[in-house]
């Protein structure tokens, strides 16, 4: 495994997740400082020399979102006047993604800010995972590799639940990746008609497609308050589902989300690591977390080694 030159420097947000991946790559972690003054400006100091390498800045844009972007972008503003060679973003979970487009009047487009304060900064590269609205990497002029967890979640799927299943969305955009999910797997496919109330709060009010006495799995890129989710949940047992599990990339869990899932119908909630749990795992006896660490970690040398990374998105099982 070729790793000379390349170093991995990680935030605050999910220094685990970086731990882990650089334990897979066998590397160590830059050392740094990250730190607040009093009047809680960001304060970074890279504690090695990184002239003339590789570096990938891991950095989740988890709860309290602002400051961790700012982060990312002091860290990239002090790797950049340290002559490094070049920098990737490494953003498992692209905070704003959600505020991709005006859908009424006078409202910003926040995703593409955050990708022109990221551009702007120096970035040479961004890594991330299963972004909320895919048009997002057009929203930069860099190059963008957006993985998917299918390479995770599946496998999860095939071991724990056999016959009779049906992959359901929670919405429409959700469609094309619970079809995905029911061809590999040769299941059903179901959709939830699912009107929006107001911001973080939404009801489900139709199901298209047949759960009846199945296994219903819902499918989603995260879970903020879980009002969806749960309402999802709820919806499928209405119409005859066996049991409702869901799987879902980014645990956002914010608000009454944890409550909400605690009094839920899910039998399982299934999440990666792409954001720290904190406490959610204390709280909830049925949520499974399963690591990213390793498929990032491959994208990363991949990157390193100037290596196609289409072999990630393939499924193993």
């Amino acid at each position: 495994m070729a790793t000379v030159g390349l170093r991995i420097i990680s935030g605050n947000s999910n220094l685990e997740l970086a731990e882990s991946m650089c334990a897979y790559l066998g590397i160590g972690l830059c050392r740094a400082r990250i730190a607040r003054f009093s009047d809680g400006e960001i304060l970074v100091e890279v504690g090695e020399s990184v002239r003339g390498t590789d570096v990938f800045v891991v950095q989740s844009l988890a709860q309290p979102v602002n400051d961790h972007l700012m982060e990312l972008l002091a860290i990239i503003d002090a790797l950049k006047r340290s002559s490094v060679r070049r920098i990737t973003a490494v953003m498992p979970y692209y905070g704003y993604a959600r505020q991709d487009r005006k859908n009424k009047p006078r409202v910003p487009i926040t995703a593409r800010l955050v990708a022109d304060l990221i551009t702007a900064v120096g970035t040479d590269r961004v890594l991330t995972m299963d972004l909320h609205a895919g048009q997002i990497q057009g929203f930069f002029n860099i190059p963008v590799d957006n993985l998917y967890a299918s390479p995770i979640l599946m496998p999860y799927i095939v071991e724990h639940f056999r016959d009779n299943l049906v992959m359901v969305s929670p919405d429409a955009g959700g469609v094309p990746r619970a079809r995905a999910y029911a061809r590999r797997l040769d299941a059903g496919l179901a959709l939830i008609d699912k009107r929006r109330l107001e911001d973080n709060q939404a009801e489900a009010m139709h199901l298209i497609g047949e759960v009846k006495g199945k296994t219903a799995i819902i499918l989603d890129d995260m879970v903020d308050t879980a009002g969806t989710l749960v309402e999802a949940g709820r919806t499928l047992l209405e119409n005859g589902a066996k049991q409702v599990h869901a799987c879902c990339t980014h645990a956002v869990l914010s608000g009454p989300a944890l409550e909400r899932l605690h009094r839920s119908p899910l039998q399982t909630l299934v999440v990666t690591d792409t954001l720290p749990k904190r406490n959610a795992q204390e709280k909830l006896t049925n949520l499974r977390v399963l690591s990213s660490a390793r498929l990032l970690a491959e994208a990363i040398k991949s990157i390193h080694n100037e290596d196609s990374i289409s072999r990630l998105f393939e499924i193993q099982h």
